[in-house]
């Protein structure tokens, strides 16, 4: 999130800038208890706070934006408002029960009955006015017929004309048209009744082969061909200890703790006239505990925020951890998504077991601060005859696992954050905790029961600026996790539609969910050319083999800067906030060769007058051509770069907008500027190419689409490799086009070679092998003659 957090920021960096420079020096020198310390007595007060209430008012403009988009048939928009309507309603009121009412028309206009039904039982259970409830009731039934429960469409049928007949004579248009639907219905339920349907063959089942995994006894979710090493330069560390293939599952873990990342558009509590934003975030498309995708999401009953796919995630999110956040969602969104995943760790740990690791951290992280100290291993690395039992966060068996213990085990490289970021945290994780015990959630969070509550009269009243002890014990571990969380927090990501995501090709592109906690998989190490990929389902990651490994080879999962997106000098800065300098293969590679690194090759500028490479220079790039000998400032071309990428936003608004043929001349015109001073085989040459292709797909121009997009695969393929899934993902969209233009013999081929890719990188049961092999099966279903001509 940037506004409100970064409000934050800028308040807690005034106050550190007022600090006296002995407590600045103070703070630069604490272990974690000590800065807590300093840290308690320097809140006053927070910043203004994001609006996470219940707001009628809100709610009466949702709904009424969902009305609107309703009657223009954007049926998916409606549901999204009619989401964040029920969101804003207070708890047991009958407009409550109109949401889920208006919302079930709309799922019925996109043909999910099944959750349509679903929205139909919670309008009723909300108390749904009598006004509404016979169409209502008769769209249940419709539902019911349509996926062929007659006796259940009948049942509600005859409700339907019992209410009729206790509400007496119906002359009103609206009532005559409600019997007009009783009628059609009552006939289309007998005639379906007299000529029952064949059941329909599930041709669209894949039979899929099961993965062979054998778990490691060691090391919860990962597989035996591994083990756990430790050593001073490289830490914990996971190597192979047999030859493994590429494709084979390595690792697969649930993520200790996730927090969604909300989106960028929450509007500050303000005097001023309010505007409630309409725009789509992470907080209205997935649900809030277990990542799954919304369509019509359950609201939480006490904040506008949280919502859920189902009542039972609602339920088991309140029981974990909900109840404790639900007051404090407006103050945990204005400190970010770190100070949450933080809070949240200590809820689902319990403090028992957060108050007995901290009080054996020796002494409050002093072990941080020594080098030779801080992994707490007995020696200098384990010995065979000890395992994996000296090393940190096994348990006292050797097992390393999924656990809390693992997670607080996790560096939190307390000496090497910059002071002014201690604080930061520092004050954050101080003012949680002052709003639990201001908001008497304190003893929700201790886990004291009824007694231990009389027991402490103290609780009872507020206690104004001092944490109790208890609380300052719960602050230390948040602090600690926070701090853990720039090293070692795992984003959550997933292929997410882009554009309207209404055509026959489904355009995707991968992005954050959610900030999480995997101990396990945090063990792997960075290489800037890593031999794995990570998948997402859920809250669940997947690690598997990109390439072969063999056996004493050490398994490495890229952090983000990746040698086929960045230069070392680019990856090394990013790198810094990991505090190590990489040494991977392939950075060591690149700073020992004399030659101009591979993406500096292919994003370079080529010359405005005669198209040859320009050469590198610091402010001023020069033609490689003698003969030509021209030189232009680097600034000059970043800003004509920057200028053709805002044009190329435009033309893909146009394109929501529905203005194909406008967006295809403005892309194309961006190509003509772009061959003027980009490389050939620059990335945004192939991103214009698979722009072009998307317009062309939506007009149903499959083989100009096709086109587009093979060119963009050239591309991609020099800069990703022929093996990438970035490669994967573009033959992904290849095959989809050449499956709706019914180039049979081609999409068969590509559909193959995409599954060999993506299967590698994303396993076999991932969403799109499973569309590639639906596309497949339908195609051999076609008669022999067309295939032959195909």
């Amino acid at each position: 999130m940037a506004l409100p957090v970064e409000e934050w920021k800028a308040c807690a960096s005034r106050r550190w800038a007022a600090l006296e420079p002995a407590l600045r020096e103070r703070f630069a020198a604490a272990s974690l208890r000590e800065t807590l310390s300093l840290g308690c007595g320097l809140l006053r007060q927070l910043c203004r706070r994001v609006a996470t209430g219940k707001e009628p008012a809100a709610a009466r403009f949702y709904r009424e934006e969902g009305n609107r988009q309703f009657g223009r048939r954007e049926y998916v928009a409606a549901v999204r408002l009619y989401s964040q309507a029920a969101a804003h309603e207070l708890p047991g009121s009958p407009e409550v029960s109109v949401c889920f009412a208006n919302r079930s028309a709309a799922l019925f206009r996109l043909r999910c009955f099944e959750v349509c039904l679903e929205d139909i039982a919670r309008a009723e259970n909300h108390g749904c006015p009598d006004r509404l409830l016979p169409k209502v009731l008769l769209r249940k039934a419709e539902c019911l017929l349509c996926l062929g429960k007659l006796q259940d469409a009948a049942n509600t049928l005859r409700v339907v004309e019992n209410k009729i007949a206790v509400d007496g004579i119906m002359t009103s248009p609206a009532q005559q048209t409600l019997l007009k639907k009783l009628s059609e219905l009552k006939v289309k339920i007998h005639e379906r009744e007299s000529n029952p349907q064949p059941a329909r063959d599930e041709c669209g089942d894949i039979q899929r082969k099961a993965e062979t995994w054998e778990e490691n006894d060691s090391i919860s979710g990962a597989s035996s061909s591994l083990s756990l090493k430790f050593d001073k330069e490289r830490g914990r560390h996971l190597v192979a200890t047999q030859d493994i293939q590429p494709g084979q599952k390595l690792l697969k873990e649930e993520a200790f703790v996730s927090v969604l990342c909300p989106g960028e558009h929450h509007l500050l509590q303000d005097s001023s006239e309010t505007v409630w934003d309409t725009r789509v975030t992470n907080a209205d498309l997935y649900c809030h505990r277990c990542l799954r995708q919304l369509l019509a999401s359950v609201p939480c009953c006490g904040c506008s925020y949280a919502k859920y796919c189902s009542q039972n995630c609602a339920d088991l999110a309140w029981e974990q951890y909900h109840r404790i956040e639900c007051s404090l969602g407006a103050l945990l969104l204005t400190l970010g998504v770190f100070c949450h995943v933080a809070l949240r760790t200590v809820l689902l740990a319990g403090y028992a077991e957060v108050s007995r690791l901290v009080e054996g951290s020796c002494d409050g992280d002093k072990d941080c601060h020594n080098p030779n100290t801080r992994c707490k291993h007995p020696s200098e690395a384990p010995d065979a005859r000890n395992g994996t039992r000296g090393i940190p966060g096994c348990n006292e068996s050797g097992q390393y696992q999924s656990s809390y213990r693992a997670v607080f085990n996790l560096l939190p490289h307390a000496e090497k954050h910059s002071p002014e970021h201690k604080f930061l945290s520092t004050l954050s994780v101080v003012g949680i905790c002052k709003q639990l015990q201001e908001a008497g959630l304190e003893a929700e969070v201790l886990n004291w029961e009824s007694s231990e509550k009389c027991s402490k009269p103290e609780m009872c009243k507020e206690m104004a600026g001092e944490l109790s002890p208890e609380l300052k014990m719960v602050a230390e571990a948040m602090l600690r996790h926070v701090l853990q969380l720039q090293c070692n927090a795992q984003a959550i990501t997933a292929m997410q539609e882009s554009g309207s995501g209404d055509g026959a090709v489904v355009n995707k592109k991968p992005v954050r969910l959610a900030t999480a906690f995997f101990p396990v998989l945090s063990l792997l190490n960075h290489s800037c050319c890593p031999n794995t990929s990570v998948s997402f389902s859920g809250t669940a990651a997947t690690v598997r083999a990109s390439q072969a490994i063999p056996r004493g080879q050490e398994i490495f999962h890229c952090y983000g800067p990746h040698r086929c997106r960045m230069k070392v000098a680019e990856r090394q800065q990013l790198l810094n906030q990991y505090f190590f300098e990489c040494h991977c293969q392939a950075c060591l590679e690149e700073l020992e060769s004399d030659d101009k690194s591979v993406v500096s090759m292919r994003n370079s500028f080529c010359c405005p007058k005669c198209q040859a490479s320009m050469q590198v220079g610091e402010d001023v790039l020069c033609c490689s051509n003698e003969a030509c000998a021209i030189s232009v400032s680097r600034e000059s071309l970043s800003r004509r770069l920057q200028d053709l990428q805002q044009q190329i936003k435009t033309a893909l608004e146009l394109l929501e907008e529905r203005k194909a043929d406008q967006a295809i001349k403005m892309l194309q015109k961006c190509q003509m500027d772009a061959g003027n001073f980009l490389s050939p085989k620059h990335l945004l040459m192939g991103e214009m190419e698979d722009h072009l292709a998307q317009v062309y797909a939506t007009l149903g121009k499959w083989q100009e689409a096709a086109r587009h997009l093979r060119r963009s695969i050239e591309i991609v393929e020099v800069h990703h490799g022929p093996s990438s899934v970035e490669i994967g993902h573009e033959l992904f969209k290849l095959a989809q086009i050449l499956f709706n233009g019914f180039a049979v013999s081609e999409a068969l081929s590509t559909i193959q070679r995409a599954e060999e890719i993506l299967s590698v990188h994303c396993g076999p049961e991932s969403t799109q092998i499973q569309e590639l092999q639906e596309m497949k099966s339908c195609l051999l279903e076609l008669p022999r003659s067309i295939l032959q001509r195909t």
